[in-house]
């Protein structure tokens, strides 16, 4: 019997999944003295550490957790589930952790991308159980901006380098916490949550040992989900979004399916961008939550979902917000949300105003469960000018001459799928989502959607040279060698595709050993 304390922040499905499909019976905390009953406690937290201890002190549940870590009773702490046992951080100064460990919770200062999201290796301290039967090389999903410093260093059990080295997870005793994620760390994060629901193993050391690590470039399935004309949820794919075909929706599987194959083979993220067209509000698509539901169920690597993630009045007058939308796609299983169309509308909003309005789905979004939980998709299209003079919009020199040989360009902000051109360029949208607390930028490009071309280089090196939050890489991909150039060629922490693995044009597996073979850091597929 393990029960897991969910106090009601972030997506915990698939952590009650993993352990479930590890053969663990769940049980979630109602009341707090069911935490001094636990015979085994898992607390996967996410999100903001304010917003997470004012909540555990609400619900009363912060003194019977206390007493449960004093008393040296098993613990198994996810992320968040790591830093509230420290005392302070620097994320809300003046709120008080659970001090079950001296020290504090650092936010990274380094001159690479924060949020530090992906895949990264182990550095072993000492010996653990829940390392039992790894190799010792393999790579776990991270995704935090800030991270623990203990004073006491003997319950330092794992560091990992970003720029630095910082604690990655801590021992003591029977507490275990880890910053990154097991349950979204395939099946190898799997093979430590079945040691610690194996209790009395002996404690190990794996036989590789790295002294140094790297964090892997993302390889990213990407499923167009929306419904035919017969009223079914299939994945299908737009040719400069135009998902027809002979006057059918084209369709290339079915989502679940498509998402687990995907898993398989070595997909690091599952991005789903629900494309239906709706004619209430998204929490009444049943099918796609429910598809959300079922994929975590055989997924275990992060799960991003967009499409309709706003502030919604339905037909009979109640409304609904964009963060209990989102709150509804995280509880079916979704790591990520991405907002689309809404955050031009939002952006266009805060250039008019001069200022934020602490309302956006943006900013309601990233203040509860944080800002690594906030995808913005951008979906632009290039404008060739003759001059940078003949535009207020920040504009690039390209090497891709425009129809009558313009040497200059700037990317136009879209909205409805691309259908409707705003007055607003790329550039300054992803500057002021990450102002409002995105955390990481999906960069698509209409001019190469569905052409098998190759990335946008231009454009994805003008956006990472513009924020300092994770870009993906989308829109264009039809070979190996594609994602090799956009790797080397811009920062971009990852690549996404989605036409060619549908149609089994190149396999995952293809794009990773090649990237490998060329001196790109990737995860081991099937690790």
């Amino acid at each position: 019997m393990i029960t897991l304390l969910d106090y009601g922040a972030g997506n915990v499905r698939s952590v009650i999944n993993a352990l479930e499909g590890l053969g663990a019976t769940v049980k979630t905390v109602q009341k707090p003295e069911e935490i001094l009953s636990a015979e085994k406690l898992v607390f996967p937290g996410v999100g903001n550490f304010e917003s997470m201890m004012n909540i555990l002190q609400d619900k009363g549940l912060a003194e019977p957790l206390k007493q449960y870590l004093d008393e040296d009773r098993p613990f198994f702490g996810i992320c968040l589930g790591l830093q509230a046992l420290f005392q302070e951080s620097e994320e809300a100064p003046g709120t008080r952790g659970l001090g079950f460990l001296k020290g504090k919770v650092k936010r990274f200062q380094e001159r690479l991308s924060v949020p530090h999201m992906g895949w990264n290796g182990l550095i072993f301290e000492k010996p653990s159980a829940i390392f039992n039967g790894l190799q010792g090389d393999e790579k776990f999903y991270f995704v935090h901006s800030y991270y623990v410093v203990p004073q006491d260093k003997s319950a330092i059990l794992t560091s990992t380098d970003y720029g630095s080295r910082f604690t990655s997870s801590i021992q003591k005793g029977n507490v275990i916490a880890t910053q990154f994620h097991p349950e979204k760390s395939g099946r190898t994060g799997l093979k430590i949550l079945e040691n610690f629901l194996a209790g009395d193993i002996p404690s190990v050391l794996p036989e590789k040992r790295n002294t140094t690590t790297r964090i892997a470039k993302r390889i990213i399935a990407c499923l167009d989900v929306r419904s035919n004309d017969q009223g079914d949820l299939v994945v299908t794919k737009g040719d400069q979004y135009d998902v027809r075909e002979k006057g059918e929706v084209r369709n290339l599987g079915k989502p679940v399916e498509l998402a687990a194959r995907y898993y398989q083979e070595g997909a690091d993220e599952i991005t789903f961008l629900n494309i239906t067209a709706f004619r209430d509000f998204p929490l009444k698509d049943m099918p796609m939550l429910e598809v959300l539901k079922r994929t975590s169920q055989e997924v275990f690597v992060p799960l991003t979902i967009g499409g309709g993630i706003r502030d919604y009045t339905d037909r009979n007058g109640r409304h609904y917000s964009s963060l209990e939308v989102a709150s509804e796609y995280f509880r079916s299983g979704a790591d990520k949300i991405s907002i689309g169309s809404d955050a031009v509308l939002i952006v266009e909003e805060y250039l008019r105003q001069g200022k934020a309005t602490g309302q956006s789905s943006v900013e309601q979004i990233s203040r509860i469960y944080g800002n690594q939980a906030v995808v913005i998709s951008v979906d632009p299209r290039r404008v060739y000018v003759s001059s940078p003079a003949d535009t207020r919009h920040k504009t690039i020199e390209t090497t891709i001459p425009g129809p009558n040989g313009e040497r200059y360009c700037w990317y136009q902000c879209t909205i409805k799928g691309g259908r409707e051109g705003r007055d607003l360029d790329a550039i300054t949208l992803v500057q002021v989502c990450e102002k409002l607390g995105a955390g990481e930028i999906l960069l698509n490009c209409i001019d190469r959607d569905g052409t098998n071309m190759g990335f946008d280089i231009e454009l994805i090196k003008s956006v990472t040279e513009a924020v300092s939050i994770p870009v993906i890489a989308s829109s264009g991909a039809g070979s190996p060698e594609h994602f090799l150039q956009v790797f080397e060629k811009t920062t971009a922490e990852a690549a996404l595709a989605a036409g060619i693995f549908h149609r089994k044009e190149v396999s995952i597996q293809e794009v990773k050993d090649y990237l490998s073979a060329n001196g790109i850091e990737v995860r081991k597929t099937l690790s």
